[in-house]
């Protein structure tokens, strides 16, 4: 394996310019949060000392350990069988595996409700008075799952399309296993997209508050919420916050310990891999896909079947909404990539501490919950910046800071699998760092980009609080229909705009899932 050197030279003002100044608007919600924490004296930070903080902690660390590592293993695997094996219709099970993806969380725990809560549709068809109860953990569990293990399968399988398969038919021309392939090989060489998916299932995991909140789980961001609803003073809340702003910080420093040492194809160019052969495991590997896809995609749209069924009469198609959805949501992608490219090439590119702080610091916003961002924006617009207040502008911006991440994500595991040489090369030729990142590292890495942009579009249509506070009057959106129809118990009129919102984003996951070419070329 070859390892690539962290530092390439002094960062340039052309990359560090922009990246400061997007961290700097990145942090605004976190600066909110310090003003508001300190503003309050003392008072605020008597939270930390009381016995059911330590416990808030515990439960979510918890549960975002239990999160990760589940949809970990399930992302890892379906993407390898998916991509490297002769699994029986597998580009059918790539797309279908990664449709998920499109479900909003908190109606991904409608539905788990709908199919096994009380009175649900399990329980009617079994004809039993009371099934095991689902709320708690284990019920967070499975709905969260549902919403983050497709970051983890698209990121690793856009990794296993790049990379390069001549180690691992050395391997096995050395007379190793597929098992022992996969361990010794492929694994240390996916570590980079291993790493930034299960980043963004621990980030998710931190800010969610519609799934702990319908599972009834104690969650630190359940708790922030009680707060911001049930005191004037938001102090308390601010300071909870905080706190998951230091679990963040905890869980970068965890990814950056496993991401340490990042492994590379060997010389050569990429290209598509042989289908290993599964032989007598062909059988188990195709009913353990179907499991995965008849738990997180069959049983969430049998449910809203189900509702949409029971209220036909009354569907309205919510044309405006998906409309409005999709501009805000295409707006977001676009400006994230933007945002993030440079940041992604002077952490990958120009190594120092400030470059890494500057990735750093660009997730701090990623943990805070959608109502947190939200209220700070809604603070600095008010104050600061009123012609913002109520804009498209600020809806887009607030989901750049939610979101930013994900864009960052794919862009560096693609650029971890781009030799610098190639860069190096241009650089010699006369070209200034910005034109040779733009003229040829970008094009390189074009499947990591829009695997980014894919993910931002994808979660800012289903983003819900930030967009209740900040849409424009009158600018309504898929999200915000489906809420609305829920919280008033009117679950069959919510599943017209869910099929919707499912329907809308699925041709952008297809096209996502089942790209082909190489996220990047290495070159000797």
């Amino acid at each position: 394996m070859i390892r690539r050197r962290a530092g390439r030279g002094r960062a340039p003002l052309s990359l560090l310019l922009p990246a400061c100044l997007t961290v700097a608007l990145l942090l605004l919600p976190l600066a909110y949060l310090v003003v508001r924490a300190s503003g309050g004296g003392g008072r605020g930070w008597r939270v930390l000392t009381r016995s059911n903080t330590l416990e808030l902690i515990w439960s979510t660390g918890l549960l975002v350990a239990g999160v990760t590592l589940v949809s970990v293993t399930i992302g890892v695997s379906v993407a390898w069988l998916t991509t490297r094996t002769d699994l029986p219709g597998r580009r059918f099970w790539a797309v279908a595996a990664a449709l998920p993806l499109v479900i909003p969380s908190y109606v991904a725990a409608f539905c788990l409700l709908g199919a096994f809560g009380p009175r649900g549709l399990l329980q009617q068809l079994l004809g039993v008075e009371r099934l095991p109860e689902i709320y708690g953990y284990w019920g967070a569990l499975a709905a969260l799952t549902l919403s983050t293990y497709p970051y983890v399968l698209l990121l690793v399988s856009a990794a296993l399309r790049g990379l390069d398969p001549a180690l691992e038919e050395a391997g096995r021309g050395l007379g190793r296993t597929p098992l022992e392939v996969f361990r010794r090989v492929t694994l240390p060489a996916l570590r980079p997209s291993i790493g930034a998916g299960a980043l963004l299932v621990a980030l998710y995991t931190l800010s969610d508050f519609g799934v702990v909140s319908l599972m009834r789980y104690d969650a630190l961001t359940r708790a922030i919420y009680l707060q911001y609803k049930s005191l004037f003073d938001r102090t308390p809340a601010a300071v909870l916050a905080l706190v998951l702003v230091v679990l963040t910080a905890l869980v970068l420093w965890l990814e950056s310990r496993w991401r340490r040492r990042v492994s590379r194809s060997g010389p050569g160019t990429a290209r598509q891999a042989r289908p290993q052969r599964l032989g007598r495991w062909r059988w188990p590997a195709l009913a353990y896909c179907s499991a995965v896809v008849g738990a997180f995609l069959a049983v969430p749209a049998t449910v809203l079947v189900y509702w949409l069924a029971r209220g036909l009469d009354r569907a309205e198609m919510p044309w405006r909404e998906a409309a409005n959805s999709m501009t805000a949501s295409s707006l977001a992608a676009l400006a994230a990539v933007v945002a993030a490219l440079p940041i992604a090439l002077l952490a990958t590119r120009y190594r120092t501490r400030l470059t890494a702080l500057l990735e750093r610091l660009s997730f701090a916003g990623n943990a805070l919950p959608g109502i947190v961002i939200a209220l700070s924006l809604v603070f600095f617009a008010a104050n600061y910046a009123s012609r913002l207040y109520q804009t498209l502008a600020l809806l887009v911006f607030a989901y750049v800071v939610r979101f930013l991440p994900q864009a960052l994500a794919g862009i560096e595991s693609a650029l971890a699998s781009v030799n610098p040489r190639v860069e190096e090369a241009a650089r010699a030729l006369g070209r200034g760092p910005a034109a040779a990142a733009l003229t040829v590292t970008v094009p390189l890495i074009r499947s990591g980009i829009f695997a980014g942009a894919a993910l931002v579009f994808l979660s800012a249509m289903k983003e819900l609080p930030a967009t209740l506070l900040l849409r424009p009057i009158g600018f309504e959106t898929l999200a915000t229909e489906i809420w609305k129809l829920t919280s008033v118990g009117s679950y069959s009129r919510a599943a017209v705009p869910a099929l919707v919102l499912i329907v809308v984003s699925a041709p952008f996951v297809y096209f996502l899932s089942s790209r082909h070419e190489p996220t990047g070329v290495e070159h000797g």
